[in-house]
């Protein structure tokens, strides 16, 4: 099993993939910012580990992500702040992809969005799109790096109990439980690397397993 760094412990995707992770007998360094969320992480069976990520440079996020196996982006700045939104899902996502790459650890799971895309079409008078210009930015920073990287875009995102299957074929965005994406970045993160490097799983809720989807990789 590996060491993992999950970005972004405190949210809400992350607070369900932990202890996916921790009962496949990963060990998961969840990384936040308020102490004052260190129990409710430690209850995941995750590891607290207090950092700002917004703040914090590539050599402090080096040290950081030294001696892991994986690094998980399951942060947010959570909208409505344009330029915090820029300062996290951009400048703080694409330091983390460095201090990766420096720190030596192999593997990079990035939660993103469906619709996610350098030309994601997002009119630049419309609210979503300084998180649309983000997320693709640091997107494409990933797909640039020698990371084996793997791109989890889920469609919108709902408190509905997970089932365990999702449609990765999908053309259009729909829905599908914050349970299903936590089942399935678990599920990226327990598969052998070659299975699901360079992968970007687009995915609704639907009828194909998780597992089923990952081995298809």
């Amino acid at each position: 099993m590996s060491r993992i760094a999950l970005i972004g412990g405190h949210g809400k995707v992350a607070l369900l993939a932990a202890p996916l992770l921790t009962a496949a007998g990963h060990q998961v360094d969840a990384i936040i910012r308020n102490p004052e969320h260190a129990d409710e992480v430690a209850a995941t069976g995750a590891n607290p580990v207090i950092a700002d990520i917004e703040q914090a440079g590539t050599d402090q996020l080096t040290e950081l992500l030294r001696a892991h196996d994986q690094v998980v982006w399951s942060a947010g700045a959570g909208g409505g702040n344009p330029a915090r939104t820029e300062a996290v899902d951009r400048d703080a996502a694409i330091r983390s992809m460095d201090a990766a790459v420096a720190a030596g650890v192999p593997r990079y799971v990035m939660v993103s969005y469906f619709g996610a895309a350098t030309d994601h079409g997002i009119a630049e008078d419309n609210p979503f799109f300084t998180y649309a210009e983000a997320k693709a930015k640091a997107d494409e920073h990933l797909r640039g790096t020698d990371l084996a990287w793997t791109l989890v875009m889920p469609s919108g995102l709902t408190d509905d109990p997970g089932t365990g299957r999702i449609d990765a074929q999908a053309s259009e965005a729909g829905k599908v439980p914050r349970a299903d994406v936590a089942a399935v970045i678990a599920a990226v993160c327990d598969a052998e690397q070659q299975q699901v490097a360079g992968r970007e799983l687009r995915f609704n809720t639907g009828d194909t397993p998780i597992a089923e989807v990952i081995d298809a990789g």
